[in-house]
């Protein structure tokens, strides 16, 4: 390591710790007892390894609450993420491949909700769908959520600079219908910025508790943010003790195990894209 590269390792060391340091917090947290969480050093195992014990009581717990919230959270975040891509792509290759009138307004108007933050949107969002009857359902979070203004804006890029026009008017001469183009010729080409959009969507869903906490109230739709925030809030109200707290830190760590096979599932997409723009 030469003295000009030691500063920007020594950077990057210190960002790699600062986010390791919470996780690897919550994966010993998880492997301890109630007792142990309290009495025993923060970053290092309890006497016991109760890991299993607290998942057969995480899913134990009020019924096995945790079970539903974890199943809602796949499904909100689950079809926002098909949902929210397949518009993204339609959207994006439209803007880049189509000419008509108004594009240059739709176009600012992208770049204009990008810059808009989600939560500012999420009280006008619910006096509109109160209006539609689909508050307290699971549509109050998925149909928000559909809408992805960087998704499309992101897209519509990749397929400016990635799509060849040629390829598409050679498509064209041979008779292909315009949808055929697009799911034969253009989803195959757009496919890695197809999965950033879908991971981007997946985790933004999965880790929402401003959304569901305003849309929802039926515990059983409970998501795990705003599920394990009710745990977490009842156990700081019981007087003298921490019940729960080892079991919201149980949760929360499972919570991460989806997110994080999704990424090694997916991420073979993003090889195979780089590949070919370096091939290209």
């Amino acid at each position: 390591m030469t003295p000009r590269t030691r500063l920007p390792h020594l950077i990057m060391a210190a960002g790699m710790l600062y986010f390791l340091v919470p996780l690897l917090w919550i994966v010993i947290a998880a492997t301890k007892s109630q007792a142990d969480l309290v009495a025993s050093p923060a970053m290092w195992f309890g006497d016991t390894f109760n890991l299993f014990d607290n998942l057969g009581r995480l899913f134990r717990e009020d019924d096995g609450v945790y079970g539903h919230w974890l199943a809602n959270t796949a499904l909100y975040s689950g079809a926002s993420a098909v949902g929210a891509t397949l518009l993204a792509a339609l959207a994006g290759y439209g803007l880049a491949r189509f000419s008509f009138w108004g594009k240059r307004f739709f176009e600012t108007a992208l770049l204009g909700m990008i810059m808009v933050p989600a939560t500012a949107l999420v009280l006008p969002t619910y006096l509109i769908l109160s209006e539609l009857e689909v508050v307290n359902t699971a549509w109050a979070v998925i149909l928000p959520s559909l809408l992805s203004p960087f998704g499309t804006y992101l897209v519509r890029v990749y397929v400016a600079e990635g799509v060849p026009v040629e390829l598409l008017d050679a498509a064209r001469l041979d008779r292909a219908s315009e949808l055929r183009i697009f799911w034969q010729v253009v989803v195959p080409m757009i496919r890695p910025v197809l999965v950033t959009v879908f991971l981007f969507t997946l985790v933004s869903t999965w880790n929402n508790y401003f959304l569901p906490l305003v849309m929802l109230s039926d515990t059983e739709l409970f998501p795990l943010t705003v599920g394990l925030t009710t745990w977490f809030n009842t156990a700081q109200q019981e007087a003298g003790t921490r019940v729960l707290f080892d079991l919201v830190v149980t949760g929360s760590l499972l919570a991460i195990v989806p997110l994080v096979i999704a990424f090694v599932l997916l991420q073979r997409f993003w090889r195979s894209g780089a590949a070919t723009g370096a091939l290209r």
